[in-house]
C-alpha cells in the first residue's frame, strides 16, 4: 500500500499539483466570503499559473547535477524531468484561453502579476558581471512571493465577481481582505525561509531568516497570525459566527504547525501540512457552515 500511495504523493506535491490546488482553494475561500459564485476562469488560471510559474522557477534554478540534492524534491523533479516539462507547457500554454474569458480589470492585474512573477525568478538585471532577479533584492524575496500570491488569491477573485456578477463589495473589506490575507501568506511562507537558511546564506539572498536569525523568524509568524487574528476581532462584520470559530481555528492550528516545524525537517511536512493549511482554511469554513446547518 505504502509503495503504491507514496509514489502517488510524490507526483502531488513535488510537481506543484498540489500547489495550484491549494491556489484554487483561497480562491474559493475569497468567493465565498464576498457572498459570490466562483467564477470558473479565475480558479483555472489560479490553478494553471501557480502550477506553471513554480515548475519554471524551478527549471531556471536547476543545479549542476541535481541527483546530488539533499533535498527529495529537487531530486524528484529533475528524474521526472520531460514530464516536467511537459507539464509547464501545457500549464502555460493554458493560461492564454483562461485570460480572454475574464474581464478587461482582471486581465490588467494578471499582466502585472506575470510581470512580477517572471522578474522574481529571472535574471534580468545586472550590476557588474553579476546578473540577479528581484528575489536577490535584500528583503524583496517574502513581499514578493506574499504580494504576487495575496492579489492573485484574493483582488483576482473580487475583480471579476464585481464584473461578471456584479457583486457589491467595499473598499473597506477588500483592503481587509487583502491585509489578513497577506499576513497569513507571509507567516506561512517564512518556514520554508527557515529551512532553506544555509542555502539561501550561500547564494547571498537576503531573507527575513537570513537578516533576523532563524529564532526570531519563528517568533515573526506568530507575529503575523497574531495581527491576522486582531484584524479578524475587531472587524468581525457577523459577531462571532461560524466563519469567525473556522478562520480563528485555522490561523491556530497555522501556528502550532509552523511551532512544530523547528523539529519536523521532513519535506513532506512542508509541502503537504504547512502548504496544506492552505486548502484546510477553506474546508474549515465550508465544513464549520455545513455543521451550523444542522
Amino acid at each position: 500500500m505504502r509503495k503504491t500511495l507514496l509514489p502517488a504523493l510524490d507526483l502531488l506535491l513535488f510537481s506543484n499539483v498540489f500547489m495550484g490546488l491549494c491556489a484554487v482553494a483561497q480562491g474559493l475561500l475569497t468567493f465565498y466570503l464576498i457572498g459570490s459564485k466562483p467564477a470558473y476562469p479565475v480558479l483555472g488560471l489560479l490553478f494553471t499559473s501557480t502550477l506553471g510559474i513554480y515548475n519554471f522557477c524551478i527549471l531556471i534554478t536547476r543545479p549542476k547535477h541535481p541527483e546530488l540534492s539533499p533535498q527529495k524534491r529537487v531530486r524528484w523533479f529533475f528524474a521526472h524531468y520531460r514530464l516536467m516539462v511537459t507539464l509547464t507547457i501545457v500549464a502555460m500554454l493554458s493560461l492564454a484561453p483562461l485570460f480572454f474569458l475574464v474581464s478587461l480589470s482582471s486581465k490588467i492585474l494578471l499582466i502585472f502579476l506575470a510581470i512580477l512573477s517572471f522578474a522574481y525568478g529571472l535574471p534580468l538585471f545586472a550590476m557588474g558581471d553579476r546578473k540577479f532577479g528581484l528575489r536577490n533584492i535584500p528583503g524583496l524575496k517574502l513581499f514578493l512571493i506574499t504580494l504576487v500570491w495575496t492579489l492573485s488569491i484574493v483582488l483576482l477573485p473580487v475583480l471579476e465577481a464585481q464584473a461578471k456578477y456584479q457583486t457589491i463589495i467595499s473598499f473597506r473589506d477588500v483592503t481587509l481582505l487583502i491585509s489578513k490575507r497577506f499576513l497569513f501568506i507571509a507567516a506561512v511562507a517564512i518556514p520554508f525561509d527557515i529551512r532553506d537558511l544555509f542555502d539561501d546564506r550561500q547564494f547571498g539572498l537576503k531573507t527575513i531568516p537570513v537578516a533576523l536569525g532563524e529564532k526570531n523568524a519563528y517568533l515573526f509568524c506568530q507575529l503575523l497570525l497574531a495581527g491576522y487574528l486582531v484584524l479578524l476581532f475587531l472587524f468581525r462584520n457577523n459577531g462571532f459566527n461560524t466563519d469567525f470559530v473556522a478562520l480563528a481555528l485555522s490561523i491556530v492550528l497555522t501556528g502550532w504547525l509552523i511551532f512544530r516545524s523547528k523539529w519536523e525537517k521532513n519535506e513532506y511536512y512542508y509541502f503537504l501540512y504547512l502548504d496544506g493549511v492552505l486548502i484546510l482554511q477553506y474546508v474549515f469554513v465550508i465544513g464549520f457552515n455545513w455543521l451550523s446547518a444542522y
